[in-house]
């Protein structure tokens, strides 16, 4: 008969990978993975594995280890996991199976990374989400090199407002979508309530929690901003997250943005550990209605950033300055941005467009392998 001991044994996953400028893509492997057991353990792979076998990564190691730690399903983060999965890292963290996509992946040699846990009956599937990769935000941010950029030729009767990236030609942005045929787009993904309630907390502040109100764009959602969010938890108990449309967006910052839709956007926000709720589509500036609406916020907080002005000219958090409610917070990552993080992949174009003509030869024999181990089944 078992002990109370070993009956309640935690069940321990692992998941493995590179978790490239980590999306809700990412984070909803994560979030599966841990749904097959009670502890997940997330390896990650540090830049020269990741050189050696796929290419050169747009994030450094300490910012990707440092943004799936901030996810709320990763329990234990691995820095510099071996890329080839073994039985052997398996045993050394105590784990009782590997998770990973419905997908094949590859050393540089062609053999599949998994081979050896699957042969030992220590690998299980999760579901890939469809539409977003790092590879097709890259893609994304290609659009906006100025000598990448092609003008469509407009009929006399239609022209594409200048400030949308519909108005230029991605059909060079082919190789950058995730199967290497069809066009990387400013985004297809097409959120369902139930993802977002996936993604969601479901918690509801007590009468005694001081709630704090952030916003922002949270665009390609990065370190920065998780170092941001970190702190403005800790000037409260439960911590909205307001996120602004893509229509206000674009017209406050301008051509371009933002580069991931509302409901993207949303998600990567939810899927951190210090975020309890999100208002998806808040007001550019905050308003009385916000402050004192379904939750009494007590304080509103913003980093020490450069704040652009609402479209009828006024400091979008007049008010909360006004009540004595707003504080700014100082953080260490601010000079990682959105922005800085788009100048990497256009100054590197050159070396991420090499990236993504090895990367499509290895998806032909991937896909090749995988047509393969489906024929065993």
């Amino acid at each position: 008969m078992l002990t109370t001991k070993e009956q309640k044994k935690p069940v321990r996953v692992w998941v493995d990978g590179c978790f490239d400028m980590m999306h809700y893509g990412h984070a909803n492997a994560l979030r599966q993975a841990k749904a097959m057991g009670d502890v997940l353990v997330v390896g990650v792979h540090s830049d020269a594995e990741i050189e050696k076998n796929k290419g050169p990564t747009v994030m450094k190691e300490d910012e990707r280890y440092a943004a799936v730690a901030a996810c709320k399903w990763a329990d234990e983060v691995v820095p510099n996991a071996p890329y080839n999965t073994t039985v052997e890292i398996l045993r050394k963290y105590n784990i009782d199976f590997c998770v990973h996509g419905d997908d094949i992946t590859t050393m540089a040699d062609g053999t599949d990374c998994y081979q050896a846990v699957k042969d030992a009956g220590l690998y299980k599937e999760c579901k890939r989400t469809q539409g977003v990769s790092t590879t097709e935000l890259v893609g994304r941010m290609l659009l906006m090199t100025r000598d990448h950029h092609k003008r469509k030729i407009k009929s006399a009767t239609h022209v594409e407002p200048v400030s949308s990236l519909s108005t230029f030609d991605t059909s060079e942005l082919v190789p950058f979508s995730s199967d290497g045929k069809t066009a990387a787009t400013v985004s297809h993904f097409l959120p369902t309530s139930r993802r977002i309630v996936q993604f969601s907390e479901g918690r509801e502040p007590k009468s005694t929690d001081r709630v704090i109100y952030v916003d922002g764009t949270f665009d390609l959602f990065h370190v920065g901003h998780i170092e941001f969010l970190k702190r403005a938890k800790a000037l409260g108990d439960f911590l909205i997250v307001g996120i602004h449309d893509d229509q206000t967006v674009n017209e406050i910052k301008g051509v371009n943005y933002p580069l991931m839709n509302l409901h993207e956007r949303a998600l990567s926000v939810l899927a951190c550990r210090y975020v309890d709720e999100v208002i998806i589509g808040a007001p550019y500036s905050v308003t009385e209605e916000l402050l004192t609406g379904e939750y009494k916020i007590a304080m509103v907080a913003h980093g020490k950033t450069q704040t652009e002005q609402d479209r009828n000219g006024k400091n979008p958090y007049e008010l909360p300055m006004k009540l004595g409610i707003y504080q700014e917070i100082d953080t260490p990552s601010s000079t990682i941005t959105t922005e800085g993080i788009i100048h990497r992949i256009i100054e590197n174009r050159k070396i991420f467009e090499e990236r993504q003509r090895r990367k499509n030869q290895k998806a032909i024999l991937e896909q090749e392998k995988e047509l393969e181990e489906k024929g065993k089944r």
